[in-house]
């Protein structure tokens, strides 16, 4: 019998990683690229999940089935991307079983010497779920074709003292493409996003109107996209493209909105209505509360008295 370990397995360099999935030794030891056809691994040897110490963006040119929201709504279906950053969970059931393409791995000291060592955490596709993958048109997937293209030729030439510039160069581009094609997917899916946004606005108002605030302090970020099967990074980014404001923003909206329906039309003092909302503290209600209406509570409460 197989011994039971839920021990994710780690990955510390590419070189193990390469030999793992069956594959030769990394040109490079900081950089490599994977090609998923020729990988040979048994699945099993992974199914508590793996963590690696290094960036991977997945490629893959074609998906099995189609995926389908609310009633009719589809994706391309030409192929899509993941990305993932180090130290993250990552479970083969989360990976296709039948798809072929590549996966781009990045060692943080590869970039480190580089401005994009600090400014790929600005990129918040590396926090999103496998779930909220990158689907691409046939002229998106020819784009990104060939950046890993180009990256590979890069790799199988002589290193010289530019390689290192030039594959940053086209990881840039690789980022920027896909911060694009992203913002286009949020767009395709605003009748989706439409109706996650009437859910998210429906679990504030539950979440008020059933004083959940009051056992379990302010609603979070977390919470709200943990109800919607989200990450939280995803969440906050279709709402600002759908709406201007990121998911922090719409919970204090709410929390504004239902403290003038208690200072207005309850007689409860406005420390009462801070615990009321889930705030530890009446100072943070009193201070978030001017910051978003220019009035105090209680101003606000004396001007309907």
């Amino acid at each position: 019998m197989k011994k039971i370990d839920l021990t994710p397995q780690k990955f510390h360099s590419l070189t193990v990683l390469h030999k793992a999935m069956g594959q030769t030794a990394p040109l490079h030891p900081l950089i490599s690229i994977l090609d998923y056809g020729k990988a040979v691994f048994d699945p099993e040897d992974f199914e508590d999940g793996i963590v690696l110490d290094f960036y991977k963006i997945s490629f893959k040119t074609h998906f099995r089935g189609q995926l389908k929201y609310g009633q009719g709504f589809y994706d391309f279906e030409e192929g899509g991307m993941s990305f993932v950053s180090p130290g993250q969970i990552l479970r083969m059931q989360d990976e296709e079983a039948d798809y072929s393409g590549w996966s781009l791995h990045i060692h943080p000291d590869f970039i480190r010497p580089y401005p994009l060592g600090k400014n790929i955490k600005q990129y918040g596709f590396f926090s999103y779920s496998t779930a909220e993958a990158l689907y691409l048109s046939e002229k998106e997937k020819t784009n990104i074709l060939g950046i890993f293209n180009s990256i590979q030729e890069e790799l199988n030439q002589r290193i010289d003292p530019f390689s290192q510039d030039v594959i940053i160069s086209q990881i840039e581009l690789l980022l920027n493409y896909s911060n694009r094609f992203y913002n286009r997917q949020f767009i395709t899916r605003k009748a989706v996003n439409h109706d996650l946004l009437t859910r998210m606005e429906q679990l504030l108002n539950d979440y008020f109107d059933n004083e959940d605030a009051l056992q379990n302090g302010l609603p979070t970020v977390e919470y709200l996209a943990g109800q919607l099967n989200l990450s939280p990074r995803y969440l906050s980014d279709m709402l600002r493209n759908l709406t201007g404001q990121n998911a922090q923003q719409h919970i204090h909206e709410r929390l504004i909105e239902k403290a003038k329906e208690y200072l207005t039309a309850t007689n409860l003092s406005v420390a009462e209505v801070a615990y009321q909302l889930g705030f530890e503290r009446p100072q943070s209600f009193n201070r978030l509360f001017k910051k978003k209406t220019s009035l105090t509570p209680i101003a606000f409460k004396q001007s309907f008295n």
